[in-house]
Formats: C-alpha cells, sequence, structure tokens
C-alpha cells in the first residue's frame, strides 16, 4: 500500500496540472473565437461602408459633375481600402502594424467621405433629392455602427489579452508560439485629442 501512495500523489498531481492547463488553454480559445467574431462584425460593417460609396458618388456626380476632384479623392480612398483589406491581413488581429495600415486606409476613406459630404451641402437641389438624403442617413447609419463594433472589438481584444498576460495562463500561452499573440486595438485617429476650433 505504502508502495502506491507516491505513484497516486504523482498521478494526482499530473492530473491536476492537465487539468489546470486544459482550463487555461480553453479560455484561450473562446477569447480568442470572441475576437475573431468581433473582428467579423468590423468587416462587415466596413463592407457595407464601402457598398454604399459608390451609389452615394454617382448621386451627387449627377448634381455637382465639376467637383472632379472630391471624386477622385473618395475613388482612390475606396480604392486603397480595397488594396488592404485584400492584401493578406488574416493575421491583422495579431500585428500592430497592419492593423495601423487598416485604420489608416479606412480614415482616408471617411475623410475622403466627409469632404464628398461638404461639397453636397453646396447644392440645395441634391440635397432635396430622396435618394441622396437616404444614402446619407444609411452612411451616418454605418459610421455609427463602425464606432460600436470597433469599442465591441476593442472589448474582446483586451478581454483576450487580460487573460493570456494573466498568471499562470501566460504560461501556457507561451508554450503556444505565435498562435495565440497578444491582439491590436484600434486607436483614435492621430489629431483626435485636440478638441477642434469652431469659427463663427
Amino acid at each position: 500500500m505504502k508502495r502506491w501512495l507516491p505513484i497516486a500523489v504523482v498521478l494526482f498531481v499530473v492530473v491536476v496540472l492537465g487539468a489546470w492547463a486544459a482550463s487555461g488553454y480553453n479560455a484561450l480559445v473562446r477569447l480568442d473565437q470572441g475576437v475573431s467574431s468581433a473582428w467579423g462584425q468590423v468587416e462587415n460593417v466596413y463592407q457595407r461602408r464601402a457598398d454604399l460609396v459608390p451609389n452615394l458618388v454617382e448621386t451627387v456626380k449627377a448634381a455637382a459633375a465639376f467637383e472632379k476632384d472630391t471624386f477622385t479623392a473618395v475613388a482612390q480612398a475606396r480604392a486603397q481600402v480595397g488594396q488592404v483589406s485584400s492584401a493578406g491581413l488574416e493575421k491583422i488581429t495579431t500585428d500592430p502594424a497592419a492593423m495601423a495600415k487598416f485604420q489608416q486606409a479606412q480614415d482616408g476613406l471617411s475623410s475622403a467621405l466627409s469632404r464628398l459630404l461638404v461639397v453636397s451641402e453646396r447644392y440645395p437641389e441634391l440635397k432635396a433629392t430622396q435618394g441622396f438624403r437616404d444614402l446619407q442617413v444609411q452612411l451616418e447609419g454605418t459610421e455609427n455602427r463602425i464606432a460600436v463594433e470597433r469599442m465591441r472589438f476593442n472589448e474582446a481584444a483586451q478581454a483576450f489579452n487580460t487573460k493570456r498576460q494573466s498568471f499562470p495562463t501566460v504560461l501556457i500561452a507561451g508554450f503556444l508560439g505565435d498562435r495565440y499573440k497578444e491582439k491590436a486595438y484600434f486607436k483614435a485617429q492621430s489629431g483626435a485629442e485636440t478638441a477642434p476650433k469652431v469659427k463663427f
């Protein structure tokens, strides 16, 4: 009986360590899937915006045919977003440089769309058309969805990163190599911390 006691203790320790490692691994998998799901929603709302852009541009173009620079800027910004999105950024959530490049392209499109909407303010007949108003409302709604989904992605990334960096899960993550790297966050546009100057 005494002969089996050390073996039983060792087996018990191995079972406890195995259960602890499995629990930590399963938590990482669950949180990683949460980040992937949140990222899918971010891509979804950005795609919705990209799909609205051509309709909005065509609607404005009909009323403001000579604003070619603005249309060119929107088209180039949308093309840039397409290039960044199709550039094999499957690891975007774990690569801060790829995340920054993606965000920069999306911010460029946001800026170009803002200029397009400013141009539309000069044309009262455009603002009076139902099609333009509908597109503008859809675009504004999409921008709000983008902000919400980016926030949810950051929350999912924070939950993952917190768990990943917590002891003892950090040991398990260390054994798994790059599979469960820290997740990158969306950041505010540069200059967002400065309040805009309003002139009357």
